[in-house]
């Protein structure tokens, strides 16, 4: 649809600036931000030349043959013969989402009217006598006037207890991290091997491979056979790249909507809030949705239109 692809462009831009300036504002440790640019290649010709000719319509993008693609990023000449060609745009950035939480967190713990509850289970919501909503968690109850339900896949379940149906589902990733050495020669951009759907970014000292979705519910466990198989695919088309022997591993369940929109804004329960169906972009969108909540629940208006973006009232 591309009316949700163009609205998913604004906010993804949107929340870049607000993901700027919160750095800034906030001087929020390095959490290894760099803007180092992405390039998508292509194994077929027909692919390529469609890609190709959205990229020149669009004119922010390069269209680089083969041989650019390798002339640009080396590591990529394991596929020589393989790859048809490639599109890049320069202004796409990486960072580590999960040193991103952390350094907020730091920043947030020194705020005066900040309080954190760490190692609390949530529950359920629920009414209190007087008719307002109320948190049930393992430690007690917690009252507010207002909540936001921003809990990945488990908000469906949260948002259930009041009767919402949220159309959340979980799209289960898997990535590995391999550590850098002097002796190897990682990518200098983010590569995306479209048809293997394949995702390569260097991340600080650490090669990020991250790749495949599956859809079995809530189980996040890791599977050796789809770990292994990525660690094929890795030492493969990027031998070099990184030290796969000592990777980590990980699986995760990205919470989507049916069309890829996330849901942000008031839900059909008072004193709820919404910030939730960020799918496979969360870290994408998540400056952008959490300023748009906060000018929805502190001003009234939002700084996007939000057409497609709303819990039906």
């Amino acid at each position: 649809n591309l009316e949700t692809t163009a609205r998913l462009a604004r906010l993804g831009t949107y929340s870049r600036q607000c993901l700027a300036q919160l750095t800034e504002s906030s001087k929020l440790p390095y959490f290894d931000w760099k803007e180092s640019g992405k390039l998508i290649v292509y194994r077929t010709q027909a692919t390529f030349d469609r890609a190709a000719a959205g990229a020149l319509v669009k004119g922010v993008q390069s269209v680089l043959s083969a041989d650019e693609c390798i002339a640009k990023e080396p590591v990529l000449s394991a596929l020589q013969g393989q790859i048809k060609g490639g599109i890049f745009t320069s202004d796409e950035a990486v960072a580590d989402c999960h040193g991103f939480c952390e350094a907020l967190m730091g920043v947030l713990a020194t705020h005066p009217n900040f309080a954190g509850y760490a190692n609390e289970e949530v529950e359920r919501f629920e009414w209190d006598a007087n008719g307002k909503l109320r948190l049930l968690t393992n430690m007690g109850v917690r009252g507010s006037d207002a909540f936001v339900l921003a809990s990945g896949i488990a908000s469906r379940r949260l948002a259930a207890t009041l009767q919402m149906n949220l159309p959340l589902y979980p799209l289960k990733g898997y990535s590995l991290t391999a550590p850098i050495g002097a002796s190897h020669t990682p990518p200098q951009s983010s590569i995306t091997d479209f048809e293997r759907k394949v995702l390569y970014a260097r991340i600080g000292d650490s090669l990020r491979v991250a790749a495949m979705v599956d859809m079995v519910g809530e189980d996040d466990t890791i599977g050796p056979g789809r770990i292994e198989s990525l660690l094929r695919v890795a030492r493969s088309d990027m031998p070099h790249a990184g030290d796969y022997a000592q990777a980590t591993t990980w699986a995760g369940l990205r919470p989507a909507t049916p069309d890829g929109a996330p849901i942000v804004g008031p839900s059909s329960v008072p004193g709820l809030w919404l910030n939730v169906g960020h799918g496979p972009l969360g870290f994408t969108f998540a400056c952008g949705t959490a300023s748009i909540l906060a000018s929805l629940m502190g001003r009234g208006h939002s700084p996007l239109p939000l057409d497609g973006f709303t819990w039906p009232q």
